[in-house]
């Protein structure tokens, strides 16, 4: 039961955002920014990214709804997504992406620098300076929507079919402000 009153009949962010669409208009912004503009990450790495953050938070909406976008974009699809979600170092990603999953972890775990150690690693793997920004202000910018979502309580659904369902939305028409930006309906593209 979440903690506050939605009156709409809409899942996690997307029934928040639905009940402030002053709110959810700069979040999907930013979302675009992150996850679809051009930049030296596909999309498909940057939701990626935004799942792996949303798993670690244990933000199950997020992470479906992310999961399941960058399935949609990814070689090896939903196997891939899974296997980060379980043992990143071991997924059947590249070194450049597995070091910034670590980037990405530990900006999850603290409002401090990440480690020199763990950047050296990433641009080791190959990681450029626009990949190792990009990592870091999308991890901290998931920290806050997984917040906004979890503490919240929000609904959660437990069927796949909504995730990909999601997926297909934020695949073909990205994130829209409540006032339909980017020329979509708000109500088929919200977050999530």
């Amino acid at each position: 039961m979440p903690h506050i009153e939605i009156s709409n009949d809409h899942p996690g962010i997307r029934g928040l955002m639905f009940q402030r669409p002053d709110a959810a208009a700069p979040l999907n912004h930013l979302a675009n920014v992150l996850l679809r503009a051009p930049a030296s990450l596909s999309r498909g790495e940057r939701e990626l990214i935004a799942a792996y953050v949303s798993h670690l938070n244990d933000t199950p909406f997020c992470a479906g709804t992310h999961g399941a976008a960058a399935a949609a974009q990814l070689d090896g699809g939903h196997e891939a997504v899974t296997a980060v979600f379980a043992a990143p170092q071991d997924a059947p990603v590249s070194p450049r992406m597995r070091a910034l999953l670590a980037v990405a972890a530990e900006v999850m775990a603290a409002a401090r620098p990440v480690g020199d150690e763990t950047v050296a690693a990433a641009r080791a793997a190959g990681a450029e300076d626009s990949d190792i920004h990009d990592t870091v202000l999308i991890a901290a910018a998931f920290c806050m929507y997984n917040r906004y979502v979890s503490c919240l309580a929000t609904d959660i659904p437990t069927q796949d079919d909504y995730y990909r369902q999601a997926a297909d939305r934020i695949v073909t028409d990205g994130y829209a402000t409540a006032s339909g930006q980017n020329g979509t309906r708000a109500d088929e593209a919200l977050t999530g």
